[in-house]
């Protein structure tokens, strides 16, 4: 999908939030600099994708004004819910989805050349202030890559997008989805939690879905529940 349009700065304070009441009094957002991991429930996807609307609106309104970057690495982007979101917030739906600058990745060589070798141009090039790592460790789990392959490469990614949020001062947020249980995956999890300042999980509960803010510098490790597991987070947010 094509990217035409410019933003403005990013200010150094820049907070972007989920725009969802009871969550953004536990967790106000995402700032310039933070590298942010959110894992567990798919839900985690419908987040990313509030986030690539939300950094689109006004400051005024709490958006950034800026174009995001959606790095899609297990094929996660879907058009109607960002066009839902979108609708949710007054916004013309084909309109936000031309400001976002996707780009897919099938191996993980191929998310790898894209983090390391383009990202920042990429992010220059656009102007971008936001960028969205989807499915992060998915490719990298793939049975065709050697497991130490695996390892080595992704450290070095993760290095790279912890380095690149804060010396851009940008905000760059990577999902990481269930996959099956291995070692391998124990071990992507525990280096991008290391390398993430901030660290979000959603989980099952017996009534729906609790948020937790696992890691962060400044803010208290807390949780709290989505009143029910029947209502799309869009219509949630509008309340």
């Amino acid at each position: 999908m094509s990217q035409n349009m410019l933003a403005k700065p990013l200010q150094s304070h820049a907070q972007l939030s989920l725009g969802i009441p009871n969550i953004d009094t536990l967790f106000p957002g995402v700032k310039a600099g933070d590298f942010a991991l959110f894992y567990g429930l798919p839900t985690i996807v419908s987040l990313s994708l509030r986030l690539c609307v939300r950094a689109q609106l006004p400051t005024a309104l709490g958006g950034l004004e800026t174009n995001p970057i959606f790095i899609d690495g297990g094929n996660t982007f879907r058009l109607y819910k960002v066009s839902r979101i979108a609708q949710s917030y007054q916004l013309d739906p084909r309109q936000v989805l031309e400001r976002i600058y996707i780009s897919r990745s099938y191996t993980a060589y191929q998310m790898t050349s894209t983090i390391l070798e383009k990202l920042e141009e990429t992010v220059n090039m656009y102007n971008s202030k936001v960028v969205i790592i989807s499915d992060i460790a998915g490719l990298y789990l793939d049975k065709d890559v050697p497991a130490q392959e695996a390892k080595e490469v992704f450290a070095q990614t993760t290095a790279c997008l912890s380095r690149l949020a804060k010396e851009k001062q940008i905000i760059i947020v990577a999902t990481f989805l269930p996959h099956c249980h291995s070692r391998l995956n124990i071990f992507l999890y525990a280096v991008a939690c290391g390398r993430a300042n901030v660290v979000i999980s959603v989980n099952p509960t017996k009534f729906g879905q609790v948020f937790a803010l696992e890691k962060h510098s400044v803010l208290g490790l807390e949780c709290v529940k989505f009143p029910s597991r029947n209502r799309t987070l869009d219509q949630f947010g509008r309340n």
